[in-house]
């Protein structure tokens, strides 16, 4: 089985699993993720939005627009990386994701991340990088690589602040961009 098969079957393990049977029930659709399963770059947001949930890929709305040309800013395009959220399921009315919600996806996160093997993690927001680098508050570490120990592997957590911040506050707009315009730089040197 190839990367794109091992995705599809975990896709399904969590609907078969009936994972968070209470957004499952109120949501469209899974979101499993997007984009290149051998990718060295993985993008890690929170839960799916409105847009998402509807299309059933992640960072499709306004968030995904600003995503995208924050990625063709950095000459990166978007299926040369994965995308996907801790959560797969929309939660009602957009609220963020509750500790259970992320704590039942997580271990599939973990596989997803197994089968593709990025060399660099990029999380989007707060909730994704908790799981990560426990104990940070992303203010004072955006934008700063770290090492951690993943598993059996060693892998490299760019936190950044979600795309939606800087959609309701524009200060925080340039500091996303210049925080993103590094990980190219991080990437060559590992």
């Amino acid at each position: 089985m190839n990367q794109y098969e091992k995705l599809q079957a975990l896709e399904a393990e969590i609907i078969t699993q009936g994972v968070c049977p209470e957004l499952k029930e109120q949501a469209t659709q899974l979101v499993m993720g997007d984009g290149n399963p051998n990718a060295d770059i993985v993008f890690i947001g929170e839960a799916p939005g409105k847009n998402e949930d509807e299309q059933g890929l992640p960072f499709v709305g306004a968030a995904g627009k600003f995503l995208n040309a924050m990625l063709a800013e950095a000459d990166m395009d978007r299926s040369d990386v994965y995308i996907t959220n801790i959560v797969k399921y929309r939660p009602p009315n957009n609220r963020d994701p509750l500790p259970e919600e992320k704590a039942a996806f997580w271990p599939y996160l973990v596989r997803q991340i197994e089968i593709i093997n990025p060399k660099v993690i990029i999380t989007l927001g707060r909730h994704s990088m908790e799981y990560f680098l426990p104990g940070q508050k992303i203010g004072q570490i955006h934008g700063h690589a770290k090492r951690i120990s993943f598993g059996d592997h060693k892998l490299v957590i760019v936190p950044l602040y979600h795309p939606a911040a800087a959609l309701y506050n524009g200060g925080m707009r340039q500091t996303l961009i210049d925080d993103f315009l590094r990980v190219p730089e991080v990437i060559k040197q590992i």
